[in-house]
C-alpha cells in the first residue's frame, strides 16, 4: 500500500499527544484512589473493577483517529488492470536443433503447442503476430487481431539450417514499426508491443544479439526470451551424434538488456507455465487504486464499537 499525500500523517502526533495525555490521566486517578482511602475500603466501595474494559473505549477511540489519519493520507494499493491494446509478436527458432528429442515429442512441437496456447490466451484486441527464424527471419503472420492466423502459422513451422536469433529480433521489430504506423498509435503511445522470443540455440548467422539488443531498447520493445530445452540435448546430422545444449547466458543478456525477462524451460510443462506468465504480464497492468472510502468506513466501525462499549459498561460515551 502507499499513500497518495503523505504529509497528513502528520496528523497523527496530536493524536499521540491524545494517548499520551490519556495515560498520564489514568496514571493519577490511580494514584489519587490510593490516596483517598485504604485497599479494603475501595474494595467495598467498589467491588466489581472495571479493570480492561474501562481502557478499551478508548484505545478504540483513539484508533479511531489513527485509521481516520491514514484516510486523509488517501491510501493507494495496486489493482491488476487488463489491457485492451497491445501488440505482441511471437518468435521461434526453426534451426534443425529443434528436432531433438529431450523435450516430448520433439523442441519444435512441444514449442509450437505451447505458443498456439499463449496465443489462444491473450486478450482479442491484441495483435498478435508470429516470426520464425532459422538461416534467416521469416513473417509467417502480420500481427493483427486475427489470432486464428497466428495458430495457424505456429501449427506450420518447418525445420532449417543456421540460428538467426539477431534477424528474429529485428524482422519482430520492423513488424512492430509496421502496425503502429498503419493504426496510427505511434511507438511512443500508451499501446505496448512486446517480443516474445524461443530458442534453443546460440546466434550463428545474421544481425549480433547486440546490434539487436540494441535496436530493441532503442524502440523500447521488451524482448522476453525462453532457453528452451536440456544442456544434453543431442540431434543426428549426417550419422553423427551433435550436441545441441541451450545457450541460456545469451538469451538471458538479450532479455536484461532490452528489459525484458529470461526463462528457462527444460520440459513442456515447464514452457507452458512460462508462457502463461508472460501471458500475465502482458495482459495486465498494474494502477494505483484509491481505497480511502474503505479506511473511512474501518473508522467508522472502530468508533461506534467504542460508543457501544462505554454506553454498555459505563452508561456514557468515550
Amino acid at each position: 500500500m502507499s499513500l497518495a499525500s503523505p504529509a497528513w500523517l502528520l496528523l497523527l502526533l496530536p493524536v499521540a499527544a491524545l494517548a499520551a495525555s490519556y495515560l498520564v490521566q489514568a496514571k493519577r486517578r490511580s494514584q489519587y484512589a490510593v490516596t483517598f482511602a485504604t485497599l479494603p475500603m475501595l474494595e467495598r466501595l467498589t467491588p466489581e473493577k472495571p479493570g480492561w474494559r474501562r481502557h478499551l473505549p478508548a484505545t478504540l477511540l483513539l484508533l479511531t483517529f489513527v485509521v481516520l489519519t491514514v484516510a486523509a493520507a488517501r491510501p493507494q494499493v495496486d489493482e491488476q488492470v487488463p489491457r485492451e491494446r497491445a501488440t505482441v509478436i511471437v518468435v521461434v527458432d526453426v534451426s534443425l536443433s529443434m528436432q531433438a528429442t529431450d523435450v516430448a515429442p520433439d523442441r519444435l512441437s512441444a514449442a509450437s503447442d505451447a505458443a498456439q496456447g499463449f496465443v489462444d490466451g491473450l486478450p482479442s484486441g491484441f495483435n498478435v503476430g508470429v516470426v520464425s527464424f532459422a538461416g534467416s527471419a521469416t513473417v509467417l503472420a502480420t500481427p493483427t487481431s486475427d489470432h486464428e492466423a497466428a495458430v495457424t502459422a505456429l501449427d506450420n513451422l518447418r525445420l532449417d539450417e543456421g540460428t538467426a536469433i539477431g534477424d528474429g529480433v529485428m524482422t519482430s521489430l520492423a513488424q512492430i514499426e509496421s502496425t503502429a504506423a498503419t493504426d496510427g498509435t505511434g511507438l511512443d503511445t500508451d499501446v505496448p508491443a512486446q517480443i516474445v522470443l524461443l530458442s534453443d540455440g546460440t546466434n550463428t548467422v545474421g544481425s549480433s544479439l547486440d546490434q539487436a539488443a540494441g535496436a530493441a531498447a532503442e524502440a523500447e520493445v521488451p524482448v522476453s526470451t525462453i532457453a528452451y530445452g536440456t544442456p544434453t540435448g543431442t540431434v543426428t546430422v549426417d550419422g553423427q551424434l551433435v550436441p545441441v545444449p541451450v545457450d541460456q547466458a545469451s538469451l538471458d543478456a538479450l532479455a536484461q538488456a532490452t528489459g525484458g525477462i529470461g526463462y528457462a524451460a527444460e520440459t513442456a510443462e515447464a514452457l507452458d507455465e512460462v508462457y502463461d506468465d508472460i501471458q500475465s504480464s502482458i495482459g495486465f497492468t498494474t494502477e494505483q487504486r484509491d481505497v480511502t472510502p474503505y479506511v473511512i468506513a474501518i473508522a467508522l466501525l472502530l468508533g461506534l464499537l467504542a460508543a457501544a462499549m462505554s454506553l454498555r459498561w459505563f452508561a456514557r460515551l468515550p
